[in-house]
């Protein structure tokens, strides 16, 4: 491609021109065939393997590609070639005719507002985990998509795992007797992001407003250099979720698709704090959360090493029967503990391996009926997208967006409680869970993880979240004005989420 850096700078400054193209000048420009026509929308980080997943897959072709960073996005159209357009702002994407679909990989603020326009513009829609920034965008997201009859996929792509796919058919078949606790754990190592004196200079290179969208337009309060401005907003809550809305939603969805349950917990209570260290980010590091269905659900998120000693020496971490990123799903005969996206380990009572799931098998087997087969070894979760898209069959999507927005749901029930607790003192917290068995288990093991990285309890108090009652089936808190507040935000003109999609 020879596009130097003037006339880039030159197609990104006349971005609505380049999306106002006839069907005819498109035609010329990328070539007409019966080929599915995507958008990529935001690719510094996930939305680069997006490109790659596409880019795999037959009869699906990338004409355009969208970044508010002006850097980011030349270095990628100097990578993809002259046949593919490129903007900063993702309207001009939503409003050319010649985009059949979008692969969406914005921060988390992002996410709704920008499924529910691609709807309302007729294309199906690929959107990173979590779903949503708040509950009431993931209602909003399901709803577009029923209304414009609209493909929409959610990133949780271990549901096109053909060895998780295998592992959940097997307990469900009741291989292993009733579940009687699924816990996911999200041990990931998260150093201190440093201090700010004050508001932050953003970048010239990045169009900060069209960054902010739906968020208030403020200068971050955080370093913004080499990089840190694509994401140490994950720690700040305008934009971001925490490591609970960061990595939790795979793990969370994983354990909600054993235990199937179809809507959000009727009971959440958190616990945890931002520990062993000071720096300007929000969100808590150490974070326990219950979520209180028939079976339970319990998901635990440290951010901190195995010990203090760990600290210096490549920041180890801790795991739950070898598991630091995964799940382990307790059962009455055995258990299943998933190690990774892919592979899950069944064990019985004694903890010995009966046997484990891989989907190697089911992969071959696919890949012979379809070229664009369901599990991630065969077509990855982009491929079952695109099957979806092709058929127009709602139901043959592996993480439909509904199931996106309960596991996102999630996520945002346990941060309310979370962000509604009060620190207490450690003999507090423990006469407060004195009659929830698991999540006391739970504090305890976290209580000593915290100690081992030299925090003192006593001292610096960890938040026990306010215990919240849910009403699934209308989505609100009972009896509760201030969660209920914040199930929703204050939206920023023109960047709202509409209450009527």
């Amino acid at each position: 491609m020879n596009l130097n850096r003037r006339d880039f700078l030159k197609t990104v400054a006349l971005g609505a021109a380049a999306f106002s193209l006839d069907a005819r000048t498109w035609s010329r420009a990328v070539g007409a065939n019966d080929d599915i026509r995507v958008a990529v929308i935001g690719f510094r980080g996930q939305g680069a393997g997006h490109i790659k997943a596409l880019n795999r897959l037959s009869g699906v072709r990338v004409v355009a590609i969208c970044d508010v960073d002006r850097q980011v996005l030349e270095a990628k159209a100097r990578e993809l070639g002259s046949g593919v357009q490129v903007c900063t702002d993702l309207r001009r994407v939503l409003d050319n005719k010649d985009v059949d679909a979008v692969s969406i990989a914005t921060p988390n603020h992002w996410h709704a507002l920008a499924t529910v326009w691609a709807c309302q513009a007729g294309k199906d829609v690929y959107v990173e985990k979590p779903a949503s920034h708040n509950l009431f965008e993931g209602r909003k997201m399901v709803e577009a998509a029923r209304k414009y009859k609209r493909i929409v996929q959610c990133g949780t792509q271990c549901r096109s795992s053909g060895g998780l796919q295998e592992a959940v058919q097997y307990v469900r078949e009741g291989r292993l007797g009733r579940i009687l606790l699924a816990r996911g754990f999200c041990y990931k190592a998260r150093r201190s992001i440093g201090t700010v004196d004050g508001p932050q200079p953003v970048p010239a290179y990045i169009e900060y407003d069209l960054w902010c969208g739906p968020a208030p337009n403020e200068p971050p309060r955080r370093k913004t250099g080499n990089g840190t401005i694509h994401y140490d907003w994950h720690w700040f809550w305008n934009y971001g979720n925490g490591d609970y809305g960061n990595q939790g939603p795979h793990q969370l969805d994983i354990a909600r698709w054993f235990l199937g349950e179809k809507t959000i917990a009727p009971f959440t209570q958190a616990i945890g704090g931002r520990l062993g260290y000071q720096d300007s980010a929000e969100t808590p590091n150490t974070l326990i959360v219950y979520h209180g269905y028939k079976t339970p659900l319990l998901f635990e998120v440290r951010g901190l090493p195995h010990d203090q000693a760990a600290q210096s020496q490549g920041w180890k971490m801790d795991n739950y029967r070898g598991v630091s990123i995964g799940n382990v799903i307790e059962c009455e005969h055995g258990s299943v503990v998933v190690p990774s996206y892919t592979e899950a380990i069944i064990y019985d009572r004694d903890g010995k391996e009966i046997t484990r799931f891989t989907g190697r098998k089911k992969a071959a087997a696919d890949s012979v009926k379809t070229p664009v087969g369901l599990t991630a070894e065969s077509g990855g979760h982009h491929g079952n997208w695109i099957a979806a898209v092709r058929s127009r069959n709602v139901q043959a999507l592996n993480a439909e967006i509904l199931e996106g927005h309960l596991s996102a749901g999630l996520v945002h029930t346990g941060n309310i409680s979370y962000r509604l607790g009060a620190q207490k003192a450690p003999g507090e917290i423990r006469q407060a869970l004195a009659d929830n068995r698991s999540l006391a288990e739970a504090f305890d093991r976290m209580a000593g993880h915290l100690d081992a990285n030299g925090v003192d309890l006593a001292k610096d108090k960890v938040w026990l979240g306010m215990p919240l009652k849910f009403d699934p089936r209308k989505e609100r808190f009972a009896g509760n004005r201030a969660a209920n507040e914040m199930l929703t935000r204050p939206y920023r003109p023109p960047f709202v989420v509409p209450a009527k999609v």
